[in-house]
C-alpha cells in the first residue's frame, strides 16, 4: 500500500563550479543529497526551501528562481515524492547551534564528482535536478502561488 504523494523542496547551491550536498542518514545508509525536505502543514514552497537548507546547512538560502518539478516513485518506501527544486544563493548563518538530526557532513561535489558517486546519491532526483540547473532551466518564483487561507487576501478573494 502507498503512503500517497510526499512533497519535497530542494535548494541547489553552486559555487564556482560545485553543489553543496549534504551527506546523511537514511536509515541504515548514509546518502548524499540536496539540502532537502518535506513541506509542513501551512507552509509556503519558498519558506520550506529556505527553511530546510538552514536546517541542514546553517546557510541562509535565498531562492532566485525554480528549476523544476519532479516527480519519483520509491519502490523501497512505497510512496511517491513530488520534489520543487530551487536554485539561489547562500550566507553563513550564525544563528543555527547543531544541523538537522541525520546530518553527517557537508560537502562541495562537482557534477563530475556526483557522477562517480551515484550509488551514494538519495534518489535519481538529485543528478536530474543537476543537470536541470546546468542545462539552463529557470523558471520565475511569481509563478508559484500560495493561497494562506488567513491572509486578507484570500479571504476577500474568497468571500467576497
Amino acid at each position: 500500500m502507498t503512503r500517497g504523494i510526499d512533497v519535497t523542496v530542494a535548494a541547489i547551491i553552486e559555487r564556482a563550479g560545485k553543489f553543496l550536498m549534504v551527506e546523511e542518514r537514511a536509515g541504515p545508509n548514509l546518502v548524499l543529497n540536496q539540502p532537502a525536505g518535506h513541506l509542513e502543514q501551512g507552509e509556503s514552497l519558498l519558506a520550506a526551501v529556505t527553511r530546510e537548507a538552514l536546517e541542514e546547512t546553517g546557510h541562509r538560502f535565498e531562492p532566485e528562481h525554480l528549476v523544476g518539478f519532479y516527480l519519483w516513485h520509491s519502490k523501497d518506501a512505497g510512496t511517491t515524492y513530488l520534489r520543487v527544486a530551487f536554485c539561489g544563493a547562500v550566507e553563513p548563518s550564525a544563528d543555527v547551534a547543531a544541523l538537522d538530526d541525520g546530518i553527517v557532513a557537508l560537502h562541495w561535489f562537482s557534477r563530475a564528482q556526483l557522477a562517480r558517486r551515484v550509488h551514494e546519491l538519495r534518489s535519481p532526483m538529485v543528478l536530474r535536478c543537476i543537470d536541470d540547473y546546468l542545462a539552463g532551466r529557470r523558471y520565475p518564483l511569481d509563478c508559484l502561488v500560495y493561497l494562506d487561507p488567513r491572509s486578507p487576501e484570500f479571504i476577500e478573494r474568497a468571500f467576497g
